[in-house]
């Protein structure tokens, strides 16, 4: 067994290549949340109204350093998908403007464009990447030949969740600055997962996930907004932050950060969280990792026959990727014999035409773990 796991909370029995999803946090941090819950407990009145928001000042300082960002241009969020509705239903679009896209978007950020949409006549514009991708250029060349005089907005994944692709979006980025088109990234998959520095691409606005591969407890995400645009995005809840009585350090802290009562404790323990997995030496931990993705990822395209999504994985992927599976299985049921039969707890799932398997690889996995995957597959496909 990887001697990494028992760090974890993972049950000891179930191969976990499934860590994309939902994340999986360490004892050590998820102690860390409890102690931040029990001082709340302790004395509420107290910690919320005076001890609460100097250490989320702190928790924003510390993220905002390993994230590449001022602090003040992030607050937290419970996860992407709230805090991209925040920046969707504050965007003052008219009918026939466009959102341009790829169709490798998570599918709850698709029905997030189309409800926006419906309501302002605004048209998402999904745009065709075909796999497997081949270089940075044609990917930016093919995406940017769909912008029209009538693009208002970029929506893009930094890492894509069906996929597993990292796309290239200095580019994209710095285009769309000089056209003046606002840009949302979804970088979901990215914090804890690959080098992040958002102030290199300069985004409008860019949201995370700490749950994810951060490994913080569920529940911690963040939004950030470049100050030009801070004061666009109303709050999805009104609340005392609106024309607060005490102002605090700008006005996009003010609505966003207060929504009503709630427990913060997890975005707390962010700065243990980072420095705990800088004492772990995780960075080169996770460089094995994604080594280990590489090879299986050829390895198991070999033995199905099936053509390797990318190129070049060392530029379009880290600690996952995405198999094709052959012919036309049942996604539900080849996810449920993996699970009910062999306690092997990873995603299979049907995007476009395709069903997809994805793998994801954290330094809690072994060489077995993949090896046990690469044996009981095929039986599976049968």
């Amino acid at each position: 067994m990887n001697t990494l796991k028992p760090l974890f909370q993972l049950d000891p029995e179930i191969t976990f290549l499934n860590h994309g999803s939902f994340g999986a946090c360490p004892t050590a941090i998820f102690n860390e949340l409890v102690q931040w819950q029990k001082k709340l407990e302790n004395e509420p009145v107290r910690f919320i109204t005076s001890e609460l928001y100097p250490a989320l000042d702190v928790s924003r300082k510390v993220l905002g350093e390993f994230v590449g960002c001022d602090r003040d241009d992030l607050v937290f969020f419970p996860n992407p998908s709230t805090a991209i509705n925040t920046v969707a239903k504050s965007l003052r679009l008219n009918p026939g403007d466009e959102i341009l896209s790829t169709d490798h978007e998570y599918g709850a950020m698709n029905r997030t464009w189309k409800f926006i949409c419906q309501k302002t006549g605004a048209n998402f514009v999904p745009v065709e990447i075909p796999i497997p991708v081949s270089s940075h250029e044609e990917f930016v060349d093919r995406f940017w030949s769909r912008v029209t005089e009538r693009t208002r907005v970029i929506f893009i994944s930094h890492l894509t969740s069906q996929t597993a692709l990292i796309f290239p979006l200095e580019e994209i980025c710095k285009r769309a600055r000089k056209a003046g088109i606002f840009t949302i990234v979804d970088g979901a998959h990215a914090p804890g997962h690959i080098l992040l520095d958002i102030s290199s691409f300069d985004p409008d606005i860019y949201t995370g996930a700490c749950h994810k591969w951060m490994c913080t407890p569920k529940g911690v995400s963040f939004l950030y907004a470049r100050k030009s645009v801070q004061n666009l995005i109303d709050p999805l809840v009104v609340s005392w932050g609106w024309e607060s009585d005490e102002p605090g350090k700008s006005r996009f802290l003010d609505y966003h950060q207060w929504q009503g009562t709630r427990d913060m404790s997890a975005f707390l323990t962010v700065p243990f969280a980072i420095q705990y997995l800088k004492e772990l030496n995780w960075q080169t931990l996770t460089k094995k990792s994604h080594q280990m993705v590489v090879d299986f990822q050829n390895e198991i395209c070999q033995m199905l026959n099936t053509p390797v999504i990318c190129a070049n994985p060392h530029m379009w992927q880290g600690q996952m990727c995405s198999i094709l599976l052959p012919g036309s299985p049942d996604p539900m049921k080849i996810q449920s014999q993996l699970m009910d039969n062999h306690n092997i707890e990873i995603p299979v799932f049907s995007w476009k035409d395709r069903v997809i398997l994805r793998v994801s690889v954290q330094p809690y996995n072994s060489e077995a773990d993949l090896q046990k995957l690469k044996d009981i597959l095929p039986s599976c496909l049968n």
